[in-house]
């Protein structure tokens, strides 16, 4: 029997999900794409057991990146970064266009120059010079000021000059980011979704940009990445 999804291969596998026989490419690759897989699924969990070795090390690849970018950071820094990171990738834009890079990077960019303005005495917004973009500041400036000061009960939560170097550096990685991975406008935001989403959520979302990933929670619930 030839698979319903493709119309080409051999169907040999039973799908829980579609309760129809697949075949074993059309599982591998749509599989919590666009296929809502249920946890229990023995493909699913022997693929979590056994990730196929390009994909690991595509993990390896992202957990390194990651570890790079908290480098020299505080513990309040750090966590800092990961929930401004865990922010981007919650964020819906209100016209429900796709978040890419360059807004993220001309958002970060943007609001860290407006600190430093402000730590010489002079209250000057700066913007970004795109729609996008703005409206990306426009949330994150607030979520920053209230996570800032939730890191108090790590000790001394970080200054405006520690938070400046935190947006300067995700500015500066995610640019880094995209050439890494020339055309693709939501490199960095992907890395995201690989490394920080959820694997409960992804079972709750399948989304077309959907993969497997690694577990880090937002750090105010105790992020599950070791910091450095």
């Amino acid at each position: 029997m030839q698979c319903p999804e493709c119309g080409t291969r051999k169907a040999r596998r039973a799908c829980p999900a579609l309760h129809r026989d697949i075949c074993a490419v059309c599982c591998a690759t749509k599989r919590l794409r666009e296929i809502a897989c249920p946890r229990d699924c023995p493909y699913l969990v022997s693929a979590r057991q056994h990730p196929a070795a390009v994909q690991l090390r595509q993990q390896q690849r992202d957990l390194a990146r990651i570890v790079e970018l908290l480098r020299d950071f505080s513990e309040a820094q750090a966590r800092l970064f990961l929930l401004i990171n865990r922010f981007l990738l919650a964020y819906r834009p209100p016209d429900l266009h796709r978040l890419v890079d360059e807004d993220v990077a001309a958002a970060t960019d943007a609001l860290a120059a407006t600190y430093e303005t402000a730590s010489k005495g002079v209250i000057y917004e700066h913007s970004t010079g795109s729609v996008p973009a703005e409206r990306l500041l426009r949330e994150l400036k607030p979520f920053l000021r209230e996570s800032a000061g939730t890191l108090g009960g790590l000790g001394k939560p970080p200054s405006d000059h520690d938070v400046v170097g935190v947006l300067r550096r995700l500015s500066d990685a995610v640019l880094e980011e995209g050439r890494y991975a020339p055309g693709q406008p939501r490199a960095y935001l992907a890395l995201l979704e690989r490394v920080l989403r959820d694997p409960a959520e992804k079972q709750d979302e399948v989304s077309p940009g959907g993969e497997g990933s690694v577990d880090a929670t937002d750090a105010r619930a105790g992020t599950r990445l070791i910091l450095p």
